[in-house]
């Protein structure tokens, strides 16, 4: 427990220089945001691996027990990654940040608070993770609705991204993996493309057609699937998702996740 603290901590101070290179007023302020966000939750993270080893005797991630430190970690991890209701950092700090380091806010900075809630989830009480799912996937849907900032857009369907991941954590861990694999790659993709045709907001995509039409195409097609719709990459984990929620005798948030993706959709056609 103790080692993975201090790793998520180097992982923090690592970016933080990256974060501040511009030396931009809303640069060093989504840096603090940031820092202060994650040491929060590392603090939450060292607190609950100090009541565990307390209540139970035992140090080792995969064998913590008890139902107050299990908690405590995955709203931690959850508040590192940026899961409703610990969001509200992700979309102010993406914005204030170049669209590089946005890259790897959004994909690589989300790797190893993941890798510990993937080894926590069995642990975990399962209403806990449904609960941060459908919250993060409505979140992400409602909050991107009326931006019109790129980096504020990709930060709300980070945010529902995650929900999808969280919500079927328990159940069936390597659906998971396949869904942060793909979201990871599709990130990428957009914001490799919005750096290369130097677009930071919505009217700005409209002239990269007349510039670049193969580029604002590719644009388009990732954004399609990074929103789900059939029959792109993006739709095959929420396919894969709903059908085994609806395995696992929950069709009411089966339909509410569908219902969520919907919303994402439409921000994303528009």
């Amino acid at each position: 427990r103790f080692l993975a603290w201090m790793g998520l901590e180097i992982s923090t101070m690592a970016i933080i220089p990256l974060m501040t290179q511009q030396h931009h007023p809303r640069a060093e302020e989504a840096a603090t945001k940031y820092f202060l966000t994650q040491a929060t939750a590392a603090a939450m993270i060292l607190f609950a691996s100090l009541t565990n080893a307390w209540l139970t005797g035992e140090w080792n991630i995969s064998q913590i027990s008890h139902p107050l430190s299990v908690t405590l970690t995955i709203l931690a991890l959850a508040l590192k990654i940026g899961l409703a209701p610990m969001h509200f950092w992700l979309p102010e700090v993406l914005q204030g940040l170049n669209l590089t380091t946005g890259l790897i806010l959004s994909t690589w900075q989300k790797l190893a608070p993941f890798a510990l809630i993937y080894q926590i989830a069995p642990n975990t009480n399962q209403t806990l993770l449904i609960t941060l799912g459908i919250m993060s996937a409505l979140i992400g849907g409602w909050g991107g609705l009326n931006q019109t900032q790129l980096r504020k857009i990709l930060a709300y369907s980070s945010i529902a991204h995650l929900g999808w991941m969280i919500i079927i954590l328990h159940f069936l861990p390597n659906l998971t993996l396949l869904n942060l694999t793909l979201y990871i790659l599709m990130t990428s993709t957009m914001f490799l493309s919005f750096k290369l045709s130097m677009a930071t907001k919505v009217n700005s995509l409209a002239t990269t057609w007349s510039k670049t039409p193969p580029l604002a195409a590719l644009t388009m097609l990732s954004l399609l699937s990074l929103g789900g719709l059939p029959p792109l990459t993006g739709f095959m984990p929420k396919w894969l998702i709903l059908q085994e929620l609806t395995k696992q005798n929950l069709p009411i948030t089966a339909t509410i996740m569908a219902m969520t993706a919907l919303l994402s959709l439409f921000f994303y056609l528009r």
